[in-house]
């Protein structure tokens, strides 16, 4: 395709730095008097980001109706997004105006793009309740958010949240989509992964025209933030058009930067928005086995937890004089696993796959099957805990008889030969 075409010809000649600074260039500097003035200073997390006075998102409670967030709207696409900073905390109304926010906008999802601690700071509140506190009240809003629950995969968590308005009684149900494992400055490890997430949020409906704007920020709100929109709205795009090549990466972005400034951060932010715009359109025509391994990169269809696969195998040992221990042997691995999968009657069609992430499900009780003899050479596990002993390796074994020593049947065997000697020698002479 063109798109495939403008991404191998840039990344064939190292240009990504020299596009992004072109946009940098031909990015409009608007103003944005309002969330300069003395009184919003501490409602900035950054002083070198702040949204546009035409775009901003205007509080309808109190005095001051200043959030650091801005409205992002096209309209080809049909979609709204509100991209906003990271709620800060201890600084005045940021965490209740951000509930405020999205009660007002009648948003029912929330995207979340970084983690409450980076690289060592603090680069969030911990706006919402978890699962111990099971809610928070925003005193300064009247806003009460609640605790529900959570499915947590090895790229991202879900999140269902209750948030009430104390004022009226009105509660309504919130979706708190989080990405866990994208670095702040950088990229998701794979465009799968992302995009696996991305078509989890719109699974859900909150990104759909008949919905608020759904609520999508980062630390600062323009970079990860940015490149979230960025690609859903290409993928829209290229699906409403009769010619989807028509559907230019970097002119999208500049309009959507006349929104709110500094959208992508940085030139692989932009690389990696064409990998994932590229890699999202085959897979949504059918031409990629992305679909497939969608599942496989998250988690989403994990074996149960009585058929989990044994944790990974040990990287090979090499013996003092560099022949290789045929136990440590891969080939030797893969029999010990397909019989140990045997012994667990699983019934799987999918391959074994070492489990992945942070979740690792507890197995369920169930009555100890008859150990095989390939129980009894189980690799260790990942911590280096030795694998559970089965009943048979706890009993004492019964020592057998031990074969003779050649040497020691050597010396027998001269003894008696001696001994015959003597004994005729001491008869013919005697």
């Amino acid at each position: 395709s063109a798109m495939e075409a403008e991404f191998q010809e840039i990344d064939g000649n190292a240009r990504w730095s020299a596009v992004y600074q072109e946009i940098r260039q031909q990015s409009s500097e608007l103003p944005c008097r309002v969330a300069k003035l003395p009184e919003n200073k501490n409602r900035n997390r950054y002083r070198d980001v702040s949204p546009f006075d035409h775009s901003r998102i205007r509080l309808q409670v109190g005095t001051n109706d200043y959030i650091n967030a801005s409205l992002i709207t096209v309209e080809e696409a049909r979609r709204n997004y509100i991209l906003t900073q990271a709620p800060q905390g201890p600084l005045p109304n940021t965490c209740g105006s951000f509930w405020e926010m999205v009660w007002e906008q009648r948003s029912r999802g929330v995207v979340m793009l970084n983690r409450v601690i980076e690289k060592g700071s603090v680069k969030c509140a911990q706006y919402w309740p978890q699962r111990e506190e099971r809610d928070s009240v925003f005193e300064d809003t009247n806003f009460k958010l609640t605790f529900v629950s959570e499915d947590v995969k090895s790229h991202y968590t879900v999140r269902q949240l209750e948030l009430e308005n104390l004022s009226t009684g009105e509660t309504r149900e919130i979706l708190h989509f989080h990405y866990t494992t994208w670095p702040d400055f950088g990229v998701p490890e794979s465009p799968a992964s992302f995009l696996n997430f991305l078509f989890k949020v719109r699974e859900s409906g909150c990104l759909n025209s008949d919905r608020g704007p759904v609520v999508v920020h980062c630390s600062a709100g323009i970079g990860r933030s940015g490149t979230f929109c960025l690609v859903d709205t290409c993928l829209v795009l290229m699906s409403r058009r009769k010619d989807p090549s028509s559907v230019r990466i970097c002119e999208v972005l500049l309009e959507m930067r006349r929104c709110r400034m500094g959208l992508i951060q940085t030139a692989d932010q932009l690389r990696f928005s064409y990998l994932a715009v590229i890699e999202g359109a085959k897979s949504i025509r059918g031409d990629s086995p992305l679909q497939d391994s969608r599942g496989e990169l998250s988690n989403e269809e994990d074996h149960p937890p009585e058929f989990s696969p044994p944790p990974p195998l040990p990287p090979p040992r090499e013996s003092h004089n560099g022949q290789p221990d045929p136990k440590s042997s891969p080939e030797f691995h893969e029999s010990v696993q397909r019989v140990e999968s045997r012994s667990l009657g699983s019934r799987s069609p999918f391959p074994l796959r070492a489990s992945r992430g942070p979740e690792v499900r507890q197995r369920s009780a169930a009555p100890p099957l008859p150990p095989s003899d390939a129980d009894r050479r189980l690799p260790e596990s990942r911590d280096g805990a030795s694998a559970p002993r089965t009943l048979a390796e706890e009993r004492p074994k019964e020592r057998l008889p031990e074969p003779w020593s050649p040497l020691l049947t050597h010396v027998c065997l001269c003894t008696a030969l001696a001994v015959g000697a003597y004994v005729c020698y001491r008869a013919y002479f005697h």
